[in-house]
């Protein structure tokens, strides 16, 4: 059980303690205000003037009626919570063990801690995720004196062939490959790709990352003569022995940054959640490439990175047979 301490009043107490993580109507104010800042407005219409709560004692809480479209609402309506039978109080601890886990935190525990069942525990899991995907990106990485690393590793299924039988070739087959962009002091940006390969790979690079940046490598052969757009590209030879490189002038020369981010991605995948299905990996992606970009390095606490995730709730709408489906493209 992951324990968090918060100090309110002078007295230490659990974050999970907190009123709208306990409590239902509290847990609805606290996420109205996360996803309408600016006052409730319907998810129909999109309406907020004419928007008013609705009072009573036979009225749902946190029931609204939109007077433009006539239509009644909820702030779950248009988010991951919509049509869930589960207490919203209950989503929200959910959303901090998520959030405060740094290798993740698996269906069975949230299972066994929140007290659903493992079936809900596993979808809420993936309605999460979905929460914590970053969706299109508009602003490119890097720029001016900023430095990008670029690095693939596979990861999932094992060798088909017989114990002690390897191949030329066995560290890469049946396996998922996985693509990363890491901005050194910043983001990273991760992606599951068909293959190894420079359609596949520099595309992503072109499409994610500024002219200005200095571009850093492996020795991988598909980045060679491809990165020369870029204001300089280094790579490094780990086939020789060598991890990192300092030069007089500029920046250290090195991929370690991205290696991280694969190394502390996979202890969670096999430590904490064990087995992914290839159609599931870009969410487990989604929610390490979240976490990374919202850690603690960068000033955001578990309470800050919560709310970020609650926001990222709004204008999606994840459905059972949807979790269970193909890959993102």
């Amino acid at each position: 059980m992951i324990c968090y301490i918060a100090i309110i009043e002078g007295f230490a107490m659990s974050l999970l303690s907190q009123k709208h993580l306990q409590n239902e109507e509290d847990a609805y104010k606290w996420v109205e205000a996360r996803i309408w800042p600016n006052g409730a407005q319907c998810p129909h219409c999109f309406e907020q003037k004419r928007v008013s709560k609705m009072e009573g004692k036979a009225t749902r809480f946190g029931l609204y009626k939109c007077y433009a479209c006539r239509k009644q609402f909820r702030v779950t309506v248009g988010t991951i919570f919509e049509k869930s039978h589960v207490p919203l109080y209950l989503w929200l601890q959910a959303f901090y063990l998520i959030a405060g886990s740094k290798k993740g935190i698996s269906a069975n525990q949230l299972h066994r801690t929140l007290g659903v069942t493992l079936k809900t525990a596993w979808f809420m899991g993936h309605r999460i995720r979905e929460a914590m995907r970053i969706g299109s990106l508009t602003h490119p990485m890097g720029g001016e004196g900023k430095v990008v690393e670029a690095d693939e590793t596979f990861y999932g299924r094992t060798s088909t062939h017989p114990k002690g039988r390897k191949t030329k070739f066995d560290k890469a087959m049946h396996k998922n490959v996985i693509f990363a962009l890491v901005e050194r002091g910043g983001s990273v940006r991760s992606y599951h790709v068909s293959g190894a390969t420079v359609a596949e790979v520099i595309p992503i690079i072109n499409a994610n990352v500024k002219r200005e940046t200095a571009m850093m490598t492996d020795s991988a052969k598909l980045y060679k003569f491809q990165l020369s757009q870029f204001a300089s590209h280094d790579r490094i030879y780990h086939g020789k022995k060598e991890y990192v490189r300092y030069v007089p002038e500029g920046p250290t020369i090195h991929s370690n940054t991205v290696e991280n981010y694969f190394s502390v991605f996979k202890r969670g995948m096999r430590g904490t959640y064990q087995h992914c299905k290839e159609k599931h990996l870009h969410r487990y992606l989604a929610e390490f490439d979240f976490r990374y970009n919202n850690r603690v390095a960068l000033g955001i606490d578990d309470e800050t990175r919560a709310s970020k995730m609650i926001k990222g709730a709004q204008g999606r709408r994840l459905t059972y047979r949807k979790a269970g489906s193909a890959r993102a493209e």
